[in-house]
C-alpha cells in the first residue's frame, strides 16, 4: 500500500528566481495523481524537491508521518527507499544488458543472494512485458523497451511511491496509450502512490484519479480528475484544451488585457466546441483479470453515477 505525501507551503528558487511557492496539497495514498504545467513550470523540480534531492526554502513535505525538509542526509537516504523513480530517458546503464540494469538497485542497496536476485528481476521484467529481453543491451531496443526496464527496475525494491518524470516522452502515441495502461495495471497491483509529470492532455484525461496545474510560480488547482476536466479556470481549459486563447502565451505570461480580449473573442461558439472531456474519455480501468483494490470499485461506480446523472439531466432539458 502507498503512502500519503503531504506537502504544505512549499517554495523552491534557484538564486533569486523563484520557481513555484506557497505549493500545498496532498498526494492520497495508492491513487494516480498527475502534475501538468508549460515547459518551464518546475514540474521536473517538484519531482526532484519530493524525494529530498533538491531543499526547498520554505514549507514542508510529510512522508511517513516525516517531515523530509527537515533530515539529514542519512536519515533522507532511509526515507528514499520507500521512492522508485522512472526518469525521462530511463536512465539505464548503456554497457549493461537489461537484467543487469534492473538489478543494479538490488545489488547496490540490498545484500540478498543471486537466486532471490533473479526472482525478483524476473518477476519485476514479467510486470512490464520484458520476459525473454534479459540479454538485450539498451542501445538494441526502441525507447518504449527502455522506458518499460526503466520501470521495473524502479519496482526491483518495492517502493510505496512511485514517481514519473515525463514517461511519454520521446515515445509515438501508439506507444503512449500501451504505457498508460501498464501504469493503470501496475496501481492496481501493487497500489503505491504514484506521480507522474507529463505534457500529454490525452494521458492526463485518462489515467490519473487527481490532477494538478503549476502555472506562473503557482499550483493553480490540485484535486480530483473530474474537477479539473470541468474546470471553468481560464489556464485550466485553455491547458486541456490545447488551444492559443487563454494566460498561456508562447514564450511568456500574456498581459491580463490581452488574456480578457482572446477569451471574450473566443466566446460561447468556442465554449460549445470544447466536448466534456470526462464524458469522451472515461478514465482507463485496470486490464480484465488483474485484482482491483476496493477503491477501483469505488471509482468506476463513481463516474458511472456521474454519467447517470449528466444523461438525466440531458433528458430533462430536452423535454
Amino acid at each position: 500500500m502507498g503512502v500519503e505525501i503531504c506537502v504544505e507551503g512549499l517554495t523552491k528558487s534557484f538564486g533569486r528566481q523563484v520557481i513555484w511557492q506557497d505549493v500545498s496539497l496532498t498526494l492520497p495514498a495508492g491513487e494516480v495523481s498527475v502534475m501538468l504545467g508549460p515547459s518551464g513550470t518546475g514540474k521536473s523540480v517538484f519531482l526532484k524537491t519530493l524525494v529530498g534531492l533538491l531543499r526547498p526554502e520554505r514549507g514542508s513535505i510529510r512522508i511517513a508521518g516525516q517531515d523530509i525538509t527537515t533530515l539529514r542526509e542519512h536519515e533522507l537516504y532511509e526515507v528514499r527507499k520507500l521512492f522508485g523513480v522512472l526518469f525521462q530517458d530511463g536512465a539505464l546503464f548503456g554497457s549493461m544488458n537489461l537484467y543487469d540494469n534492473i538489478a543494479f538497485p538490488l545489488r547496490e542497496h540490498t545484500r540478498k543472494p543471486e537466486g532471490e536476485i533473479r526472482r525478483i528481476v524476473l518477476e519485476k521484467m514479467d510486470m512490464v512485458g520484458l520476459i525473454g529481453a534479459e540479454d538485450k543491451l539498451p542501445g538494441e531496443i526502441s525507447g518504449g523497451m527502455r522506458k518499460r526496464a526503466g520501470l521495473a527496475r524502479a519496482l526491483v525494491l518495492d517502493p510505496e511511491i512511485i514517481l514519473f518524470d515525463e514517461p511519454d516522452s520521446g515515445l509515438d502515441p501508439v506507444r503512449v496509450a500501451y504505457l498508460n495502461q501498464l501504469i493503470v495495471d501496475l496501481n492496481a497491483q501493487i497500489d503505491a502512490t504514484f506521480l507522474i509529470v507529463t505534457h500529454d492532455i490525452a494521458s492526463a484525461r485518462q489515467v490519473p484519479d487527481n490532477i494538478g496545474l503549476l502555472f506562473r510560480r503557482e499550483l493553480v488547482m490540485f484535486g480530483p480528475r473530474e474537477q479539473l476536466l470541468t474546470s471553468e479556470e481560464p489556464v485550466v481549459r485553455q491547458f486541456l484544451g490545447g488551444r492559443m486563447q487563454g494566460p498561456i502565451g508562447m514564450a511568456e505570461e500574456k498581459d491580463a488585457a490581452q488574456v480578457e480580449q482572446e477569451l471574450a473573442q473566443l466566446g460561447e461558439a468556442a465554449d460549445a466546441a470544447v466536448p466534456d472531456v470526462l464524458e469522451l474519455t472515461p478514465r482507463l480501468l485496470p486490464t480484465e483479470g488483474i485484482e482491483r483494490p476496493p477503491r477501483w470499485v469505488e471509482i468506476a461506480d463513481r463516474e458511472a453515477l456521474r454519467r447517470l446523472r449528466a444523461s438525466v439531466r440531458g433528458r430533462a432539458g430536452d423535454a
